[in-house]
């Protein structure tokens, strides 16, 4: 059982040598451990530093392409080294090491495909009040949108079993933390949520530079992804709607026609004519969403198998 922990860096020479100088060396269960580190276009000394402290597998991005763009070159290259479980963590120490042991404990045990290591939110010194609030609020949306229970949404801390890994795509630029969990619960994967403990601030965060900005882009992810993944419920909701506002037009135009005899309120006629045909044209989008959807489906399973194809023609799996 392989193991292979993935840490994106983006100019981290300075903050990377603690980071790695934290993980362990032995966990139970695991027969060999590695770690990849994936240089986000880094203008710093940070490859040489992890070449300094026996890091051998690199993913080489050949500019900043983001977080998002640099988690994705980290799976594939930790597939590409033989990984059966594949841990995301920080480069600058955010996570407590010694919990990548509890992290990878339901994978281990069958008892999930993808683990999520949840935050004490409220105990973080250096979380503002309203990062806090609003760290547990989007987790909260998160866990509705989601129809998953997993209690620290934007957690980078994560754990994932090869299976889970081959079936992950990232679209969003920006970041793949919930994108991943709407994405994986719709493809029938089990997600799980662990406590974890998180070391004293390094430095500042790079992703959240702007708390409004990370809001803004964040339900945009949300949106977007549901649309993706739930697309007819997405529409189901938003023809229902409709039809719910022109049913009620109606009636008040029917109920002010027949005890007011027949005088005025043709507005409400008109618009709920209007909403009524717009939700009729809603729902006929819902259906050739779920339809586009399966297909999307039937593509996502072929690529799995070639995945596993290439992994077993270059041998970094037997099975």
């Amino acid at each position: 059982m392989k193991l292979v922990i993935q840490i994106p860096c983006y100019n981290e020479e300075k903050s990377l040598p603690v980071t790695l100088e934290a993980l362990p060396k032995h966990i139970n269960g695991i027969d060999e451990i590695e770690v990849v580190i994936i240089d986000d276009g880094s203008k710093d000394n940070t490859v040489e530093v992890a070449k300094s402290y026996g890091v051998k597998s690199f993913a080489i991005m050949p500019h900043n392409s983001g977080l998002a763009r640099a988690f994705v070159a980290g799976l594939n290259k930790s597939l590409e080294v033989g990984a059966d479980i594949i841990v995301n963590t920080d480069a600058d120490n955010q996570y407590c090491a010694d919990d990548i042991e509890k992290l990878i404990e339901p994978i281990l045990s069958g008892e999930a495909d993808i683990v999520i290591g949840a935050r004490p939110v409220s105990e973080i010194k250096h979380f503002s009040p309203l990062k806090k609030l609003l760290q547990k609020a989007g987790s909260t949306v998160m866990r509705i949108i989601s129809s998953t229970s997993v209690e620290d949404a934007p957690s980078g801390f994560r754990a994932f079993s090869r299976s889970a890994a081959i079936q992950l795509n990232v679209f969003d630029n920006y970041t793949y933390t919930l994108e991943t969990i709407i994405q994986a619960k719709a493809k029938g994967l089990v997600i799980k949520s662990v406590p974890i403990r998180v070391n004293p601030d390094l430095r500042k965060s790079r992703l959240v530079k702007n708390m409004f900005d990370y809001i803004r882009r964040s339900v945009f992810t949300m949106i977007r992804m549901f649309i993706i993944y739930r697309p007819f419920r997405f529409f189901a909701i938003l023809a229902g709607l409709f039809l719910f506002l022109g049913t009620v037009l109606g009636l008040r135009f029917l109920y002010f026609y027949i005890f007011s005899s027949g005088a005025g309120h043709v507005q409400s006629l008109i618009l709920s004519a209007i909403l009524l045909i717009t939700g009729v044209q809603v729902m006929v989008i819902a259906v050739l969403t779920e339809l586009f959807s399966i297909n999307r489906k039937l593509l996502e399973d072929i690529q799995k198998r070639i995945k596993l194809q290439d992994l077993k023609k270059n041998g970094e799996i037997d099975e």
